[in-house]
């Protein structure tokens, strides 16, 4: 997963300059033909013969194309920076610059945030739909055409963690003995979702994954209850499934992994993120402390002393983590497109000592309840 770091999270500016709505309004047809019933979209510019695109994917609920085949049917000129791992695209109002597993689309000095990452899929770099009708048509000059022939059923505007959820990740009521707490662990991405891209083809799946591995090593070597991993290899999941594995399995604390990666290869550091506790996340009529707020401020003092570098605590609403009053923190775990950072997460000494430090983490999180029903 890709995000600013607290120094630059609230300083950059997250708006381009303003477009009249006319200037990028799309157009829509309705034709009077039936294609066949298949993924299947239409692009290009106004008035001109639209490309059909057939290697259509759904992922996150909206359709994933090409970027090479969407700037070829808008007739715009891209390339992929294979040591910056950033695609650069040329439009009228600059070059837009995305990342495989970035959550911004770069424009001057601008930050613009990105509903559904740019990803890999079968070997070539594809965009949303969303991406191509929020932030990509707004940069052209021209209206465009674009029609899919078969559209997701579920509406874009919709919350996606009201369309995820038919469940909440609730707390269970915490036992005296610390080795009996159930702890789930998520190595973000996998398979063909490889996440952040970093220097010398360094990929977020992977380094999740290794440290994820030795969290469940150390936790199985010293808690008498099941340790919960999304994914034990290289496969890809949804959303959907890995929060069910979370809630099949019981877990009383949610850790989720990832790396990021970032367009300044200065940016570095660990962040640790966790959901606003709204009233809607806890039980009817309860007032509860926010219990993912003190695990990590536990996991942030255990990573410092281990000579990492922890940025604040922020609280997002953060995709992974879902709702619920489950303990949870998503572990940002540093930059791989930062030398320094990638060195530690490539590093198998400092992988073991991440995982340490969220193994002490996670005891020091677990004594605390125990100290109070003792």
């Amino acid at each position: 997963m890709s995000a600013l770091t607290a120094r630059h999270i609230w300083s950059i500016k997250r708006a381009m300059p303003r477009l009249s709505l006319p200037l990028f309004s799309l157009l829509f047809f309705l034709l009077g033909f039936t294609l066949p019933a298949s993924a299947l979209v239409e692009i290009g510019r106004s008035g001109e013969e639209p490309l059909v695109i057939e290697d259509v994917y759904l992922r996150e609920g909206t359709a994933f194309i090409s970027i090479d085949e969407v700037l070829d049917a808008l007739k715009l000129q891209g390339e992929w920076n294979s040591v910056a791992h950033v695609y650069a695209i040329r439009t009228p109002h600059g070059r837009a610059i995305i990342s495989p597993g970035s959550q911004f689309l770069k424009l001057g000095d601008n930050f613009i945030p990105i509903t559904h990452r740019p990803r890999f899929i079968d070997g070539k770099l594809r965009v949303s739909e969303v991406f191509l009708l929020r932030q990509l048509a707004p940069l052209l000059t021209e209206p465009i055409y674009y029609r899919n022939h078969n559209p997701p059923a579920q509406i874009e505007s919709e919350d996606p963690l009201d369309r995820l959820f038919a469940f909440l990740l609730r707390k269970k009521e915490p036992v005296a003995d610390g080795s009996k707490w159930i702890v789930s662990i998520d190595p973000g991405h996998g398979g063909e979702d490889t996440g952040a891209l970093g220097l010398n083809g360094s990929k977020e799946k992977a380094v999740t994954l290794a440290v994820a591995q030795r969290l469940e090593k150390l936790l199985k070597m010293h808690q008498d209850a099941p340790v919960v991993l999304t994914r034990d290899g290289d496969y890809a999941l949804n959303m959907e499934r890995r929060l069910a594995v979370v809630a099949e399995g019981q877990a009383d604390v949610l850790l989720s992994l990832h790396a990021q990666s970032f367009f300044s290869a200065e940016a570095s550091g660990v962040n640790l993120y966790i959901q606003p506790q709204t009233e809607r996340d806890v039980p009817d009529g309860m007032v509860i402390e926010n219990s993912s707020l003190q695990l990590a401020e536990i996991l942030q003092q255990k990573l410092a002393n281990n000579g990492f570098d922890v940025h604040d605590i922020k609280e997002l609403p953060v995709y992974p983590l879902g709702r619920g009053d489950l303990p949870r923190v998503l572990v940002e775990m540093g930059s791989l497109t930062n030398a320094g950072d990638l060195a530690t997460l490539q590093d198998p000494t400092r992988q073991q000592d991440f995982a340490r430090a969220l193994f002490d983490g996670l005891q020091a999180f677990f004594d605390t309840f125990s100290g109070e029903l003792l």
